[in-house]
């Protein structure tokens, strides 16, 4: 049996089997790290005695006779903006370099209730700003499906680590398509939850009312397993819904059959690649044939969404980032005298350009002359892209929608031209910006084998009816379309 090809699902059952013991699945996925991370730079820390003494403690409880949660023993990978006591959590920044959280995320806390064994962090674009994991400060991240490409990002690591088989299931965060890109890039399933769904205490801000953790797995099935354990309220997040507890399994063999999908005709312009346009209308067809039903609509509001977008995750970063600045923790300029001296000497060393871009940015549309004209504006912007999202889920279960618009770039392609890859997020930004939930899933694959992606965008609380439909869909062979 090779533990690290199994689903979450299956490992879970095979360790309550007793087949196999938490430490031997721990030692198996800590081999695949060793034997594969050195070409894919999935990792930047790898907990290696943590995971060990996790597992033992799981095969104690389970030898001692006693019930364990699903998650028990089931190894898996932590992208390195969500905190982790005693862990370096960096967000792949030098500004956080040997920063050691005194706490858990809340995130951790769900997991470590469920007894799952943490491999290590993952890396990840430098403060999750970025769709390539190319802006890390420590190591570029390589596309398992073809090691010359790019993983996508910002959650690059996690979804490479689940592609390359070094992670049962890996936690990601998504602020504009940070978990839904590199999932379609990589050939995984990753769902970015309705907003408030899942706590954010802990997960380190970069845009604190677009940002939600999710999970990325093989399958759909691992990944509502997933998101039922770490999902529900959470009174340190302010943003928490009080109704964040779903039930994600209980009806995810369901089916499709009357069940009613959107497909905007703005997601298919000249922009997007020709293949994943086939893969998406097949993809439709396929949906058909098991009983559901799918109609061309029309979204105008799309065409704001990627402007607005960019607006207020900038805006944010640049207040959530203006408390790293050399005096309380993280990274300090040395040789300075004068306190505005460490300020700036501290922030022009300790962030990278991607970083630094976005903070000039957001200041700019903060700025007294120039909130009105571009910040309010963005916020009437959101308002109007929600109430058309509510239009047509007055309509329909879901919207089928590609996840971006061309499949996984050579590494370097893109990192010259910031604007081309600010592109890339137009389809998954809208989704953040109205708080919805959107599940990625595979699709079929390019001409040059690599992976395609779409994703099945809901209202809010909907994630049952997106599983149901992406299992569905998967189970008919949804990935070979």
């Amino acid at each position: 049996m090779n533990m690290t090809e199994l689903t979450v699902k299956q490992l879970a059952q095979a360790l309550d089997r007793k087949e196999v013991s938490a430490r031997e699945a721990a030692e198996a996925y800590l081999r695949a790290i060793e034997e594969k991370d050195a070409a894919v730079g999935a990792y930047l820390t790898v907990t290696r005695e943590l995971a060990l003494k996790q597992a033992d403690l799981v095969d104690e409880k389970r030898a001692r006779g006693e019930k364990l949660p699903a998650l028990a023993g089931v190894p898996c990978g932590i992208k390195d903006n969500i905190c982790t006591k005693g862990t370096t959590t960096t967000c792949a920044s030098k500004m956080l370099e040997n920063f050691v959280p005194p706490y858990d995320a809340a995130v951790m806390e769900k997991l470590q209730g469920q007894e799952a064994v943490m491999l290590g962090k993952l890396n990840m674009d430098e403060f999750a700003m970025g769709s390539s994991t190319e802006n890390s400060y420590y190591k570029v991240t390589h596309n398992p499906r073809n090691l010359g490409c790019v993983p996508g990002g910002s959650s690059g690591g996690s979804a490479a680590a689940v592609a390359a088989g070094e992670a049962a299931f890996a936690l990601g965060s998504d602020t504009g398509g940070s978990i839904r890109q590199p999932a379609a890039f990589c050939g995984v399933v990753g769902m970015k939850p309705t907003y408030g769904l899942v706590s954010r205490y802990g997960l380190v801000a970069f845009a604190s009312s677009l940002d939600q953790i999710g999970p990325l797995t093989k399958d759909v099935y691992d990944n509502a397993m997933v998101l039922e354990t770490i999902c529900g309220h959470d009174s340190r997040d302010s943003t928490s819904l009080p109704d964040s507890k779903l039930d994600l399994l209980g009806n995810i063999e369901g089916g499709v059959k009357g069940m009613r999908f959107a497909l905007p005709k703005e997601y298919f312009s000249e922009a997007l690649n020709p293949e994943i346009a086939a893969a998406i209308r097949a993809a439709a067809h396929r949906l058909e044939t098991l009983g559901a039903q799918v109609d061309e609509v029309s979204i105008r509001e799309l065409e704001y969404a990627l402007p607005a977008y960019y607006v207020i995750s900038s805006a944010e970063a640049s207040s959530n980032l203006a408390r790293f600045d050399g005096v309380k923790y993280g990274f300090r300029a040395q040789n300075v005298k004068e306190i505005h001296d460490l300020y700036k000497e501290t922030r022009t060393q300790g962030f990278g350009p991607e970083v630094k871009r976005r903070i000039m940015l957001g200041s700019f549309v903060l700025s007294a002359g120039y909130y009105d004209a571009y910040y309010k504006k963005a916020l009437q912007v959101r308002t109007l892209l929600k109430n058309a999202f509510d239009q047509v889920f007055a309509g329909y279960d879901a919207i089928l929608a590609p996840v971006a618009p061309t499949t996984a770039y050579r590494i370097g392609e893109k990192t010259k031209d910031p604007l081309e890859m600010y592109l890339g997020d137009v389809y998954t930004v809208p989704v953040n910006i109205a708080g919805l939930p959107a599940l990625s899933l595979p699709c079929g694959t390019d001409s040059q084998g690599l992976p395609i992606g779409m994703q099945l965008i809901g209202k809010a609380y909907s994630e049952p009816t997106l599983y149901r439909a992406g299992f569905a869909f998967e189970q008919e062979g949804g990935a070979e379309a």
